[in-house]
């Protein structure tokens, strides 16, 4: 990751003020608002808080505001924030199954125990440009007004199915260790699932989005099917010291992704499917699903399955996804280079030099 560069303190100032021009923009129009940004933007807002690595819609709209709409930029801004805060406590793991969903879908019943919920999504739209919304107050009228009680939770869709011993059951590894902590200690590969998973958490989305993609069209040994996608509500408990038992201290919006995959046996253990799992802030179908066939294809060791491609060689798939260092080590492009050119440079002279003396 790099910072801002060295320079001249009034060509900085002069450059600070012409961002501030930039980022205002036309100022016949209103001001762009935090607000605004948060409660209309919102998926952007929840790429930026998973890319950012903190929950906190507000100040990702805000660092979006800053950033001129550039996500990347933006989530270097909360990372760089985040870094600021103390830790006081830590969080019990969070229970999706007691989420309250908004949306909730699965591939592969035809007949989803609990019912599909489609809630709000573009999969039904036809794509096509709504010229509508070029005028402003032309929104859509208010749908029905919701329910003022919570909706229940919903048990997961492969309960059953792992019930049965049909997939593989979502537990934690043997003696529960204690994950490691990716933003306090480096990842040494191979790396386990748990660090795995955080760094793909906070991967960019288009990197997560391209691999999954990889090993959909070969570059993998996969075969998936949607198990389940859900996205809603989740309780966040901690327990305090002085109580020795877990207290809700807030909820956060979550999406997850239980991706059933290639199924396993052998002669002493029956067939059974596996799974990936993809976790995502906010409102993110399309990370928590590419998340969680990268997650699956890093499992190819588990399962004694021969690595081939790309997207399941754990020092290529997960440090190159994240945008923040791959964004630093591309721009520091710009910072002065003009020794190591002049060198290369010189060089280049001497040879077309001895090249052309040795011509006839």
């Amino acid at each position: 990751m790099y910072i801002a560069v060295k320079g001249g303190e009034a060509a900085i100032a002069a450059s600070w003020r012409l961002l501030d021009e930039a980022r205002r923009g036309d100022r016949a129009l209103r001001e762009l608002e935090v607000a605004q940004i948060r409660e209309q933007l919102g998926l952007l807002v929840d790429r930026v808080m998973a890319e950012g690595s903190l929950y906190d819609p507000e100040l990702a709209a805000l660092a979006l505001k800053q950033a001129r709409g550039d996500a990347i930029e933006a989530a270097f801004l909360i990372r760089a924030y985040r870094t600021t805060l103390p830790r006081f406590a830590f969080t019990e793991p969070v229970d999706t199954d007691r989420m309250r969903v908004s949306r909730r879908i699965s591939a592969i019943f035809k007949d989803l125990p609990g019912g599909q919920l489609l809630g709000p999504t573009f999969d039904y739209t036809q794509r096509l440009l709504d010229f509508r919304l070029l005028e402003a107050g032309s929104a859509a009228p208010l749908a029905t007004p919701a329910s003022a009680e919570p909706p229940p939770a919903v048990a997961p869709a492969l309960k059953h199915l792992a019930d049965e011993g049909l997939v593989e059951p979502a537990v934690p590894s043997a003696g529960d260790p204690e994950p490691d902590d990716i933003t306090r200690h480096p990842p040494a590969y191979p790396t386990p699932r748990p660090a795995r998973l955080q760094m793909l958490s906070r991967a960019d989305e288009g990197w997560l989005l391209g691999l999954a993609y990889s090993t959909q069209r070969g570059y993998a040994n996969t075969h998936p099917f949607a198990g389940e996608v859900r996205h809603g509500h989740v309780a966040v408990e901690v327990v305090p010291d002085e109580l020795g038992f877990p207290i809700e201290i807030g909820e956060i919006e979550l999406t997850e992704c239980q991706m059933v995959n290639q199924f396993v046996g052998s002669a002493n253990a029956p067939p059974q499917f596996t799974r990936g799992h993809g976790l995502a802030f906010g409102h993110g179908e399309r990370r928590a699903m590419a998340m969680s066939l990268v997650d699956r294809v890093l499992r190819a060791d588990e399962f004694d399955e021969e690595v081939t491609s790309p997207a399941q060689q754990q020092e290529f798939a997960l440090p190159h996804g994240d945008n923040i260092e791959a964004s630093g080590f591309v721009q520091h492009l710009k910072l002065p280079h003009y020794v190591t050119f002049e060198s290369e440079l010189h060089m280049v002279r001497t040879l077309r030099s001895a090249q052309q003396a040795e011509t006839p």
